[in-house]
């Protein structure tokens, strides 16, 4: 039962944090480098990732594919996380919090991998 509604939090999170992608899109759009392409694109684009694979989640079906893919998803924004560490006084966001969130982003990605595994 506690997997299941583990499952159920993550896949809300995650769906709302695309949403937001779309609600805060200057935000997003501000957190990548000037010099990356395309950047609102890549900020919506994203977006409907997140939200598709939240959904993803919650069907027995393609729940462990899903949770792989989120996990590589949390993975290669890792390095966004890691700007927008370096580069507080854009953010007006407490520097330690942007510093919490890289770890924060490891326990994300073991956390949708141990709900999603195949049980034994």
């Amino acid at each position: 039962m506690g997997k299941v509604i583990g499952l159920y939090v993550f896949a809300i999170l995650f769906m709302g944090a695309g949403m937001s992608h779309f609600l805060l899109d200057h935000f997003f759009i501000s957190a990548m480098p000037e010099w990356v392409p395309f950047r609102p694109a890549i900020v919506y684009l994203s977006g409907i990732i997140e939200i598709i694979l939240a959904f993803c989640l919650l069907y027995s079906r393609t729940r462990r594919k899903a949770g792989i893919w989120v996990a590589i998803f949390l993975i290669l924004v890792f390095p966004v996380n890691i700007y927008m560490a370096l580069m507080p006084e854009a953010y007006h966001l407490p520097a330690i919090a942007l510093w919490l969130r890289l770890p924060l982003q490891i326990v994300l990605i073991w956390w949708v991998l141990a709900l999603t595994k195949k049980s034994s």
